[in-house]
């Protein structure tokens, strides 16, 4: 009986390791371009964010119409919404409907976006992804890189291609951040 039991116990095991087990009936089946169309989303993002193209439309186009960004403190945390629809994503890359603004007024002047480590898991309605984000540049030197958290995100498939429905930039260290928090801020003596 203890054979029996061992069997059965190391057979399900296996059975979990196994590609799709464990993943629901109805989640979407991702092809090889899907996966590929979704990072070469997040690829665009890296540049559109640092550079006003076509008034910060081109940054607002990686997102649904209804699409959101928001900061969270937490993985797994929505966060707080900061931009929702085309204007309000168009106005966060530093544009709008008046155009694009002087970057040196923008919060992040000077950051290159490193995104690495993207991990991209088929969902019911599309796709999640969850990655790093690497800033380099922080705190006006250029040579300097901090750990920003990373993204957590909902993609969907639209005639436009995948898209990002929610960005939420998790940041945990945000309040002790070099380019944002005390971090940066050198220490009385």
């Amino acid at each position: 009986m203890k054979t029996w039991t061992t069997l059965v116990a190391l057979s399900l095991g296996l059975g979990a390791l196994l590609p799709g087990a464990g993943v629901a009936a109805d989640t979407m089946k991702l092809t090889s371009q899907d996966y590929i169309d979704i990072q070469q989303l997040n690829s665009r993002y890296a540049f559109l964010i640092e550079k006003c193209t076509n008034s910060g439309y081109d940054y607002a186009d990686l997102y649904t119409d209804d699409g959101t960004f928001a900061v969270s403190k937490e993985w797994g945390d929505p966060g707080k919404v900061y931009a929702s629809g085309r204007d309000a994503l168009a106005n966060a890359a530093g544009g709008g409907p008046g155009g694009c603004r002087d970057p040196k007024t923008m919060l992040g002047y000077g950051l290159t976006h490193i995104i690495v480590d993207l991990v991209i898991v088929p969902t019911e309605t599309g796709a999640y992804g969850k990655s790093i984000l690497l800033a380099l540049g922080v705190g006006g030197n250029p040579t300097t890189i901090e750990r920003q958290g990373g993204y957590e995100d909902a993609y969907v498939k639209t005639d436009k291609g995948w898209r990002i429905k929610t960005r939420a930039h998790v940041f945990p260290n945000m309040a002790t951040s070099v380019q944002f928090g005390s971090g940066g801020k050198k220490k009385a003596e």
